[in-house]
């Protein structure tokens, strides 16, 4: 199902953040910080990802959707879960005309898919199918845990690496801590970034094989590119944090760079799902 190795890609960017975790405490020359702000991020991590459904929903201001007033988005998420043979998430709706959807909840028992308004209008049946097959995939394949788990990492290394500056590292080479204090929360970010696009890859592809209809996500990647575009939303912390859920980038291209974009690049995941299909056809 992932030809292009998205798991594979994941696993060694994990590799990767750890190793960068461990270089961190060295720095600073012993483990007493490191487990103390270890525990403090699986901590906080623990109680965003147990209330991720929350806190995401309430950022959005959605709100429960009642199937008499959304039938098709009920229908297809019915039909989809079936197919799946997992639970139906809860669905909600975000009054908010910027063109979206996401998906939350520590586990498939305990999810909910939300879709904004303004996608809910700009996309046909078809299209919003294949966007509400890549959303179940990040349920089913548990993205919300992988995210939480790359976000504490990449909290605790910032947290050591305070430590690291303010006592410059190792007094054998202070100047090789400060360096790495300065550096590594730089470092995680990126990462952190990056397991985010290749999830986001992946949910495309096993979005696409629940549908069997590739070229209907593409073409709906293709309007929340121009729709997100005229109708972003406003960075606020609440929205950043959950942005990363999002199935396209909520805010402006100039607001975000492509380095630290939780998403990849449109046209890439607009080619990798046509090349599913065989190529570009019309839709």
């Amino acid at each position: 199902m992932h030809n292009h190795f998205n798991g594979l890609k994941t696993a060694a960017l994990f590799g990767a953040i750890f190793t960068l975790l461990l270089l961190v405490g060295y720095a600073i020359g012993g483990s007493t910080y490191l487990w103390l702000f270890g525990l403090a991020g699986v901590a906080m991590t623990a109680y965003g990802y147990w209330n991720s459904d929350k806190l995401a929903i309430k950022a959005m201001r959605a709100v429960p959707a009642d199937p008499q007033q959304f039938p098709q988005m009920y229908r297809i998420v019915q039909e989809l879960s079936q197919k799946a043979g997992q639970p139906m998430p809860a669905l909600f709706v975000s009054p908010t005309a910027a063109p979206n959807a996401f998906a939350t909840g520590r586990n498939p028992e305990h999810a909910a898919v939300c879709c904004t308004e303004g996608i809910l209008q700009l996309l046909d049946e078809r299209e919003l199918r294949g966007v509400l097959g890549h959303e179940l995939m990040h349920v089913y394949n548990r993205d919300i845990l992988t995210g939480s788990v790359a976000g504490a990492i990449a909290g605790i290394i910032s947290s050591v690496a305070s430590i690291a500056l303010w006592f410059g590292g190792r007094d054998r080479n202070p100047i090789a801590g400060i360096a790495v204090a300065l550096l590594a929360p730089f470092a995680a970010m990126v990462i952190q970034m990056a397991i985010s696009r290749t999830r986001e890859y992946d949910a495309d592809e096993d979005g696409a094989s629940l549908t069997g209809d590739p070229l209907a996500l593409a073409s709906a990647l293709r309007k929340l590119e121009t729709g997100v575009q005229n109708a972003p939303l406003e960075p606020t912390p609440e929205l950043q944090n959950a942005s990363h859920m999002m199935i396209a980038n909520p805010f402006r291209a100039r607001d975000v760079s492509k380095l630290f974009s939780t998403h990849p690049p449109m046209a890439e995941r607009i080619a990798r799902l046509e090349g599913m299909a065989g190529g570009p056809r019309l839709y």
